[in-house]
This record gives structure tokens, C-alpha cells and sequence, in this order.
């Protein structure tokens, strides 16, 4: 059994972690997607049970959130192209970037302007249908919108869901659940926004506030759903029904892609880089595009220098057994969504084998990045929704990713790359809220 001095002393990468600077890591532990596959507990059918059930459930969606409406009742993020940001970028990095840029803007999904708008609400959305099939108060033959009644409030009314959160997950949930008539309460840690924590009281939210942080808020939460009869606990470090709601993102993306004219092969290989907090909603993601496209598809984490807990799980291979706190990083960080100090023992486990790899960006990075897509693009997001939009450069510059298209044969494919960007949240901020991080964009210039 090795200590975590051990583990220091023998891998040079989680010294430059401990001393929070910015790294890039290519995962020696991934396979060709077939033979990872195997290896799994999940697979296609899992992920498309879940998008039948959202299917089911867009007439009451689209009947109660009007501005899903446009949509039919699904909730969807718009594809946007963002060339004058990979300018910008090339500029800002002094490197040359090629290949086309994208936006998913999963930080303008409907409902509650994250990421966790997909997990978060798919979950809540089939717990309430298990119970109401339970009680025969609903058949998967009816139109869903009957859920909106006195009668369906008035039973959910009986039941409680509880959840742990550093901000954007719980906005999904109780948003979701209260809507339903649960009794919802949202146990938040010591980083969560007053903004995040005061929006989810208007909606009948109760909401309890931790000092400590992420990890506490869950811990609670655990013991809150154990201790009262009828309360359902949301597991963000190990739920498969949060991860496969993420995963429905994949087959949307492609339709978009396909709208645009795009076609991911092996000569047009697919980057997506994706925010991690505890992994469940870049889990799912990077899940759901491998199982469509396979080996075209190369998924990379971003996490803060003082919140990397998904990478070192993976570098140990000890995934919840470690903490960012055991090895002395503090998971203090202006990306809030992202300030988790110990990872998802399951998603780590299931994104083992499929991840290409991983990289961590500073607080002042992400502010630069911040103004520069909001100066390029004119799209405001609030700063871990940035982690992702350096990506594309870390690959470039760093000798590791550099090494990474060497290795996947894919040098001469650079040119005609998809290079992906996944935002996770910011439509909902308070526009005093957002002036202030732009505050701090010129502050990080000065």
C-alpha cells in the first residue's frame, strides 16, 4: 500500500499538481473503444432508455417551461460556430490553431442554464415516473403533461429528494422538483453562489448552507435521505442515472452536427473538451460520444490548478480513495462549479478506459478566457464554463499533447478538425453578477 507521499515522490506530475501549476496528461489507460467498451457496466441501450423517457416527458415539459416550448419539450443547448474566439486564441497563445471551433452551449440550456439542466433533471423526471407508474397514476401509454395537476402535485407533495451541490446541479434539481411538488431540499457547500442559493429559495427550495465544502454538502445530504421515510437521494458521485442523463447529449450533438454539414470520420477527427467538477456531466458526455463515434472521438477533462480531483484519482488509479485536500491543494477556486476535492469513484472507473486525456487551467486563465469570448463572441459565461476553451491550445503547445497526435496518427487530420468546446453555465447569472467577473477579467489584465 502506498502512501500518499509515495505517490508524490513517484510521479512527478502530481508534484507539479501539488504545487497547482497548470498540466497537461495523456491517460496511458485508454483502449480502443471496443475492447474498453467491454469493459463496462453501460452501454447504448442504457443511454437510449434515457432519451425514450425524455421523449415521454416533453409534453409536461413543454406545457410547464414555456421556453422549451419552441423545442416540443426537449431540452436542448444551441451549436454555434466561434472562429473569431479560435483567432483570438491563437493570438492571445502565440500558437496556430486549425480546424474549425464550436460552441455547446449547454450554458443556455433551458430551465436552469447548465449542464446539470441534463442529469439533474432527467433523474428527478424518473423518479417521478417510477413512482407514478408505482401507484397507477400514470401508464407510459399517456400524455405526460396530466403530470401537471393538483392531483400528481398533491402526491409528490408526500415525498422528498435531497441533494448535494456546489451550485449548478442543485438549480436543476430543485427547479425540477419543486415544479413537480416535491419537497426539495439542496444541501450547499461553502463555494456555492448567494445568487444560486437565493434563486432556489424563490422557487420553495430549501436550501441549508455547509462552510465546508463540496464533500459535506453530499455527506449530509446522504444522511438527510436515510434518516426521513420517502426521501430520494441525488448522488452525484455515484449516480447512473445522472450520468446517463448526460449521455443523451451525444446523439443531439450529432443531429446538430449533421445540420451543419459536418461529418466526423477518420479524416475529420472530433476534439471535445469538457469542464469536470466530480465527472458525472463530462462522464456522460464523453460517454455518449464514444459509444457514436468511437475512435474519431478524443475527449479531454479541464479542472482548476486548485481542484484537480478527477485527475488525480486517474493518475493514482485510487479515484475516490483521494482527495485533492490528502496531497495538500486547497480546492479553493473562482470556478465554483468546479470545486469538488474528491471525484466520482464511478465515473472515473467507467471513463478510465475512454478518456484521451486531461488538463488543468489557472483562476487567471480562466478570467482571460472569460473576456475573450465574451469581446469575441459576445457569449457571457461564468468562469469554470471557460475550462474547456483552452483546450485546443493545451493540445498544440504542450509536449504531451503534441505527443497525443502523434501517437493517433492524426497530424495530417489537424487541418480538418472539429475542435469542441463545452460550456457549462452562465445564462442565469445576475447581471451584476457577470459585471463583476468581467471586473475581475481587467483586474487578472492589470
Amino acid at each position: 500500500m502506498k502512501t500518499i507521499q509515495d505517490w508524490i515522490n513517484e510521479n512527478p506530475l502530481i508534484n507539479e499538481l501539488v504545487a497547482t501549476k497548470e498540466v497537461f496528461w495523456s491517460n496511458p489507460k485508454k483502449e480502443a473503444f471496443q475492447t474498453g467498451l467491454k469493459k463496462l457496466s453501460l452501454n447504448e441501450n442504457d443511454v437510449e432508455d434515457a432519451e425514450e423517457r425524455l421523449k415521454r416527458f416533453a409534453p409536461y415539459i413543454a406545457k410547464v417551461f414555456p421556453e422549451t416550448r419552441k423545442l416540443g419539450g426537449i431540452i436542448e443547448s444551441p451549436l454555434v460556430p466561434i472562429q473569431a474566439m479560435r483567432e483570438k486564441l491563437s493570438n492571445m497563445y502565440k500558437t496556430p490553431l486549425e480546424g474549425r471551433f464550436l460552441l455547446k452551449c449547454d450554458s443556455h440550456l433551458p430551465i436552469s442554464g447548465s449542464i446539470k439542466a441534463r442529469g439533474g433533471i432527467y433523474e428527478v423526471l424518473k423518479h417521478a415516473e417510477t413512482l407514478a407508474l408505482q401507484h397507477g397514476l400514470l401508464s407510459v401509454e399517456d400524455d405526460y403533461s396530466i403530470l401537471d395537476s393538483e392531483k400528481l402535485r398533491n402526491f409528490f407533495s408526500d415525498y422528498s429528494i435531497a441533494v448535494g451541490s456546489t451550485g449548478n446541479l442543485g438549480l436543476s434539481i430543485g427547479i425540477m422538483s419543486s415544479k413537480l411538488g416535491f419537497n426539495v431540499t439542496v444541501h450547499m457547500s461553502a463555494d456555492a453562489k448567494k445568487w444560486k442559493k437565493d434563486l432556489l429559495r424563490s422557487k420553495g427550495v430549501t436550501v441549508i448552507e455547509y462552510k465546508e465544502d463540496y464533500s459535506k454538502a453530499v455527506e449530509e445530504g446522504r444522511k438527510q435521505a436515510t434518516s426521513q421515510p420517502n426521501c430520494y437521494f441525488i448522488d452525484d458521485e455515484n449516480s447512473r442515472d445522472l450520468f446517463l442523463g448526460y449521455a443523451v447529449a451525444a446523439s443531439r450533438l450529432k443531429n446538430q452536427l449533421e445540420e451543419i454539414d459536418i461529418t466526423i470520420d477518420e479524416n475529420h477527427p472530433l476534439f471535445v473538451y469538457l469542464p469536470c467538477g466530480v465527472g458525472g456531466g463530462p462522464g456522460g458526455v464523453a460517454f455518449g460520444l464514444k459509444l457514436l463515434y468511437q475512435d474519431r472521438v478524443h475527449c479531454f477533462f479541464a479542472e482548476p490548478t486548485h481542484s484537480p480531483c478527477m485527475l488525480l484519482g486517474l493518475i493514482t488509479g485510487l479515484h475516490d480513495q483521494i482527495s485533492v485536500q490528502d496531497v495538500g491543494i486547497d480546492n479553493v477556486t473562482a470556478a465554483d462549479g468546479l470545486a469538488v476535492g474528491r471525484p466520482s469513484r464511478f465515473v472515473g472507473q467507467t471513463i478510465e478506459p475512454l478518456l484521451s486525456g486531461s488538463y488543468t487551467v489557472s483562476d487567471q486563465e480562466l478570467f482571460k478566457l472569460l473576456k475573450a469570448m465574451a469581446d469575441t463572441e459576445n457569449i457571457q459565461l461564468e468562469p469554470s464554463a471557460l475550462a474547456g476553451a483552452i483546450g485546443p491550445v493545451k493540445l498544440s503547445m504542450e509536449k504531451d499533447g503534441r505527443s497525443y497526435i502523434q501517437q493517433h496518427h492524426l497530424t495530417e487530420h489537424m487541418k480538418n478538425a472539429v475542435h469542441l468546446i463545452w460550456a457549462t453555465g452562465g445564462s442565469m447569472v445576475p447581471k451584476e453578477i457577470m459585471e463583476e467577473y468581467m471586473s475581475a477579467c481587467h483586474d487578472n489584465e492589470e
